[in-house]
């Protein structure tokens, strides 16, 4: 799962064995999780 950071905005991966989850970058613990573009649903609307 591809996690972004809010503070350097860099791409960050979990490692779920590791217990505390930080940026490798900055050492910032909020993540965003990324989601793909695709996934925009439209609804019909009638």
């Amino acid at each position: 799962m591809d996690y972004k950071c809010t503070r350097c905005k860099r791409p960050v991966e979990i490692d779920y064995g590791y217990t505390g989850i930080r940026c490798p970058y900055c050492g910032h613990r909020i993540l965003v999780k990324e989601r793909p573009q695709s996934s925009i649903k439209k609804v019909k609307v009638e």
